[in-house]
């Protein structure tokens, strides 16, 4: 128990996974809270599960512990130094989890390379790419049935679609944010690619710190996290 301490102990992580006997890594997410907003089915007896942009595996893990017949947790980031692989396998090794892993681009992604799946976890990734639509496109590529997406949203002002475009850091001091769509832009970007039906689950504002914003020069515009489910 000591050395499993001190080896978790040496990893930065970003998902707090519960790996039994009273030890739960140190993430600087709440994973669990991030669950509840995101209306896992609780049931996924017989399907299979693509976790697009995995890094320590949380909702692979919990993919999984739901019965899903396969999961692959796919990540291109792991070869970060910031990110890693070691906490992934770390919690795979200790859950003995059968959870796959594919290191892999999102605009590598194709059902000649992946497959083909009957849920696609899409967390947390969309505003990292600089390509968003290309993005949607390639993921809605490997979705058999149902795509689960959660982003951060900017301009919920506004009606129509629109996306706030960060050059540099302006998005939480972070040079790979580099869009904000706003609830609409995400649901036409939806329909675009091939989903009929999209309905939004969940909306969170951000809240902004005193004197300061989440996003830099904002002004009025309002942001967050949204979390829509979407099927073909």
């Amino acid at each position: 128990m000591a050395v499993l301490t001190d080896d978790i102990h040496k990893i930065n992580w970003w998902h707090k996974i519960d790996l039994g006997n009273g030890i739960t890594t140190p993430g600087r997410v709440d994973s669990p809270a991030v669950l509840v907003q995101v209306n896992l089915p609780q049931s996924l007896q017989g399907l299979s599960v693509l976790d697009i942009g995995a890094w320590d595996g949380f909702f692979s893990f919990e993919c999984e512990r739901r019965g899903a017949r396969r999961v692959v947790a796919l990540d291109k980031d792991w070869d970060y130094p910031t990110i890693g692989k070691r906490g992934f396998e770390l919690a795979r090794r200790v859950l003995g989890s059968k959870v796959e892993d594919v290191e892999l681009d999102v605009r590598d992604k194709s059902p000649e390379r992946v497959g083909i799946f009957d849920l696609v976890l899409f967390l947390g990734v969309l505003y990292h790419k600089p390509h968003p639509l290309l993005a949607l496109e390639r993921v809605a590529s490997v979705v058999g049935k149902q795509l689960i997406l959660e982003t951060h949203v900017d301009m919920s002002e506004h009606d129509r679609p629109v996306l706030a475009f960060y050059p540099e850091d302006e998005c939480a001091n972070d040079p790979t944010n580099w869009f904000g769509p706003n609830r609409a832009a995400v649901e036409a970007m939806l329909r675009v690619v091939g989903f009929r039906k999209v309905e939004l689950m969940s909306s969170t504002p951000v809240v902004r710190k005193p004197g300061e914003g989440y996003v830099r020069g904002a002004g009025k515009s309002q942001y967050g996290r949204m979390v829509f489910h979407a099927w073909k």
